[in-house]
């Protein structure tokens, strides 16, 4: 039942946004922009920055992320979606991971837009270690996602949402972002430091284990109070 109840929330958020494509776009145009304005100011006569591409790349993620967080949250605020569903006889988890579920699908695509233009203006290694790159960017967007989604949910029908969100979010997603840059830094190296991005990784599975336990345990009190 926790499967088919989480299964049934995320399916009906990529529904709605198959139909609306109103999140993806917005999410995609604004981290596209982002990575643009860093290439502009760190580019020059051709030579990039040295070891910025991947602090660009997570930082456009994370504001990439804050964003599609808030937009879908509020449209659950208009629709009362949220609402219906903290009604019905189902696990209070299962709807959060449901909508987590949903948020990182999400920024994956995201990723898959936005991972091969940071790769062209900053002429960086991405195809060394694909696997092991893919495997960074998924463990550190669940980790920034299960936080978010707590947050979001949390803020829905706070006035002051759209300024609560960040604050919340970034301190506490701080380890995962510098887990997720200074492993990727690694792979983008001359010669892939195949070892320590492995030791970043193992540690943002860490913090996915914590962060998500921690949120299962907490949404349903919070959404109640």
């Amino acid at each position: 039942m926790f499967l088919k109840v989480a299964w049934l929330v995320m399916r009906k958020d990529l529904t709605v946004e198959v139909r609306s494509r109103e999140i993806v776009y917005t999410t995609v145009f604004f981290a596209v922009a982002c990575v643009l304005v860093f290439a502009f100011a760190l580019v020059k006569e051709g030579r990039p920055l040295e070891d910025a591409a991947a602090g660009i790349m997570w930082i456009s993620v994370a504001f990439a992320g804050t964003l599609a967080l808030g937009r879908t949250f509020e449209r659950e605020r208009h629709s009362e979606t949220l609402r219906a569903l903290m009604l019905a006889p189902v696990s209070r988890p299962a709807i959060y991971v449901g909508k987590l579920l949903g948020i990182v699908l999400l920024l994956l695509i995201v990723e898959a837009v936005l991972v091969p233009l940071v790769g062209l203006l900053f002429h960086a290694p991405i195809w060394n270690r694909p696997l092991l790159l893919i495997a960074l960017l998924v463990s550190g967007t669940v980790g920034f996602s299960a936080v978010g989604t707590l947050f979001a949910a949390m803020l829905v029908r706070a006035r002051s949402r759209d300024v609560m969100l960040p604050i919340l979010l970034y301190p506490i997603t701080i380890p995962v972002i510098i887990a997720g840059v200074r492993g990727t830094a690694a792979l983008f190296e001359a010669v892939p430091a195949v070892d320590l991005a492995q030791m970043w990784l193992a540690l943002l599975g860490f913090f996915d284990v914590v962060f998500v336990t921690l949120s299962l345990w907490t949404f349903e009190p919070l959404m109640t109070e």
